[in-house]
C-alpha cells in the first residue's frame, strides 16, 4: 500500500465519499478511512432491521413488521430535485451507473391542522384548496414572472431588481396573501425559515425554477429517492474513487492527525503513518476544530400504513411550515416504502425532522407524529449541528458540516460545492457526463 497520498479523507458519509470521488476523478491519490465497519457514517442505512434496534438499544423486533433483511432505513433520509445539484453530479460522474432511482410520490404542506398536496400539474392547482381563485392567479402570474426571467434581457424584469429587491417586496409586488407566500417559501422554494423574505429575490427566484424544471420531467412529484436508501450513494461514489485508483479502509480507528508548521502532514491510524496534502474529514474526527451551532432531532416511525391525507401515497414529502406551529423552523415528514425496496411489501418508514428549540424536543415534533398515527415503533435520535472552526485553507484539513433538519439534500450540495472550491481552487462545474455519453441523464 501506498504511504504518500494527494488527499486523505477519514468517513465514507454522502459528502465526504462525493468529494473522494471527485478528487479521485480529478487524478488525485486518495485514501479513504472509516472508523466503522460500514459505509455511510452518519448517512448510512441500516439493513436488516435487527441492526437498528441493535443501535437504538430495543429488544428484539415485532414479528408484525416482516423479514429483517427486507429493511434498509435511512438513519438521514434525504430526498434530492430531479433537477438539482446532486442529480449533475450523478450524471457527470456516472455514478448513475450504480444506481437506480424512483420518483417520490408527492409532496405534501401542512395547513390548519390538515395535510395537502402541493399541485403537481395545472389540473391539481385549479382544484387545489390551499389557495383561493383570486390567489391561483396572482400565483400563476408570479411563476411565469420567474420562468421568464432572463439576467441579460432587462425586459423580462419589469422594474424587479433581482439583485436588489427583496422577496418580500417581489410578493408584495404580485399581492400575494400570506398563505400563497407559505405555500411558494416552504413547499416550492424550500426555505427553512422566514429570513429568505428580507434577502435579495434571486435566490427564490431560482428555487422556483429548479422546482418547476424538476416537476416537468416527472410530472408527479419534482423529488428522487435511491432503490435501497440513501446509502447506496456513498457506496457509488466510494466505487468511483476505487475505478480510479482511490484506496478504502474501513472499521480502522484514527489515532492522531499529524502537522506540521500549522499544516495536515499525515494521519496516524492504528500506529501506522499515512502521509497528505490534504485532509477531508467529517466534523466527528476533528472535535476541536468544529463547533455546536445547533440540534436536530429525528424520529424514524416504522408504519403499516400510508400517512393519512396523502391518497395512499406510497413515498412523499410533508412540510410543516413554522408559523402552523408557532416555531422558527420548519418540520418535515419524509416517507418512504416497499416500493423503493427499503421495506417489506405493505411496510412504510416516516421520518419527522427538525432544528431543537425548545428544552422539550419531543413536544415540538408531536404535532408531527400525530399525522402518522399508528406507529410500529419509533426510534429517537438527537444530533448536533456542527460547523467547523475555518475554511481549511490554512491547515489544509477541510471539515464538512454536519447534516440538517431539511428532507432534500440541497443544502448539502452547497457545502459540498463550497468545500470543492477551498481544496481546488476552481468551481465545481457541470459538463455533461465525462465521457459526454448521451444516456446517462435517464433517471
Amino acid at each position: 500500500m501506498e504511504q504518500e497520498y494527494d488527499v486523505i479523507v477519514l468517513g465514507t458519509g454522502l459528502k465526504e465519499c462525493i468529494l473522494s470521488g471527485l478528487m479521485s476523478l480529478n487524478g488525485k491519490r486518495v485514501l479513504h478511512i472509516d472508523k466503522n465497519p460500514y459505509y455511510g457514517g452518519e448517512s448510512a442505512s441500516i439493513s436488516p432491521l435487527e441492526e437498528l434496534y441493535k443501535k437504538f438499544k430495543f429488544p428484539g423486533h415485532p414479528k408484525s413488521s416482516g423479514r429483517g433483511k427486507e429493511w434498509n432505513v435511512d438513519l438521514i433520509p434525504k430526498f434530492f430535485l430531479a433537477s438539482g445539484q446532486l442529480v449533475k453530479i450523478l450524471v457527470h460522474t456516472e455514478v448513475t451507473r450504480y444506481l437506480d432511482f424512483k420518483v417520490v410520490e408527492g409532496s405534501y404542506i401542512y395547513k390548519g391542522g390538515k395535510v395537502h398536496k402541493v399541485p403537481a400539474t395545472d389540473k391539481e392547482a385549479d382544484t387545489s384548496d390551499l389557495m383561493g381563485m383570486f390567489d391561483k392567479r396572482r400565483f400563476k402570474k408570479l411563476l411565469l414572472f420567474a420562468l421568464n426571467l432572463d439576467m441579460r434581457n432587462p425586459r423580462t424584469h419589469h422594474d424587479v431588481d433581482p439583485h436588489k429587491t427583496t422577496t418580500r417586496e417581489l410578493f408584495h409586488r404580485f399581492d400575494l396573501g400570506q398563505d400563497v407566500i407559505e405555500f411558494i417559501g416552504h413547499a416550492i422554494a424550500i426555505h427553512n425559515s422566514e429570513s429568505y423574505l428580507d434577502q435579495p429575490c434571486l435566490e427564490t427566484i431560482n428555487r422556483i425554477r429548479l422546482y418547476s424544471e424538476s416537476l416537468s420531467r416527472h410530472r408527479n412529484s419534482p423529488y428522487l429517492y435511491p432503490v435501497y436508501g440513501l446509502g447506496e450513494l456513498p457506496q457509488g461514489f466510494a466505487r468511483l474513487s476505487a475505478e480510479y485508483g482511490g484506496t478504502f479502509l474501513l472499521n480502522r480507528e484514527v489515532d492522531e492527525i499529524v502537522m506540521e508548521n500549522g499544516k495536515v502532514k499525515a494521519v496516524k491510524s492504528e500506529g501506522k503513518l499515512f502521509y497528505c496534502k490534504q485532509l477531508i474529514c467529517d466534523p466527528s474526527y476533528v472535535h476541536s476544530r468544529v463547533r455546536k451551532v445547533g440540534q436536530v432531532i429525528r424520529v424514524i416511525c416504522l408504519l403499516n400504513h400510508p400517512v393519512k391525507h396523502t391518497h395512499d401515497a406510497s413515498s412523499c414529502q410533508i412540510v410543516i411550515p413554522q408559523t402552523q406551529l408557532s416555531r422558527k423552523s420548519d418540520i418535515y415528514i419524509s416517507v418512504v416504502s416497499y416500493t423503493h425496496s427499503v421495506a417489506p411489501d405493505g411496510m412504510y418508514i416516516a421520518t419527522v425532522s427538525t432544528t431543537i428549540e425548545t428544552i422539550n424536543p419531543d413536544k415540538e415534533v408531536q404535532p408531527a407524529l400525530e399525522l402518522l398515527e399508528p406507529i410500529l415503533q419509533k426510534f429517537v435520535s438527537v444530533s448536533n449541528l456542527m460547523v467547523p472552526n475555518e475554511d481549511g485553507k490554512k491547515s489544509q484539513i477541510f471539515v464538512t458540516c454536519s447534516y440538517d433538519s431539511t428532507s432534500h439534500v440541497e443544502a448539502e450540495c452547497e457545502d459540498i460545492k463550497a468545500m470543492y472550491h477551498r481544496l481546488t481552487g476552481a468551481d465545481l462545474c457541470f459538463r455533461g457526463s465525462r465521457h459526454q455519453s448521451q444516456n446517462s441523464d435517464n433517471d
